[in-house]
């Protein structure tokens, strides 16, 4: 699945839901999947950390979508050329992220 399947996926099944909660509520739904994410690393199986993978992008991807943002359009604008920083496919920054 690309990042546009996934964009248009969450499209389809939620977007009425996503869009009367509105963005406020969503980032708050989205920061509860981090955290359950954060909990996950810590002490979960494979299984647990995959759902929350899972749940933290579909929940960006909600974001997004609920403020007309093109992930796949973002990404290559931003990194599909390289770092964001030196520019090089391999970062060559000298400074921490």
């Amino acid at each position: 699945m690309t990042i546009e399947d996934l964009q248009a996926l969450i499209e389809k099944m939620y977007s009425d839901k996503d869009r009367d909660r509105g963005t406020p509520a969503t980032y708050l739904w989205f920061c509860e999947e981090v955290g359950e994410l954060a909990a996950a690393l810590r002490h979960g199986s494979h299984e647990e950390k995959s759902a929350e993978f899972a749940d933290v992008l579909a929940w960006l991807v909600t974001l997004a979508n609920i403020n007309e943002v093109d992930l796949t359009k973002a990404m290559t604008d931003k990194y599909g050329t390289g770092c964001p920083g030196c520019g090089h496919l391999v970062c060559t920054c000298t400074a921490k992220p």
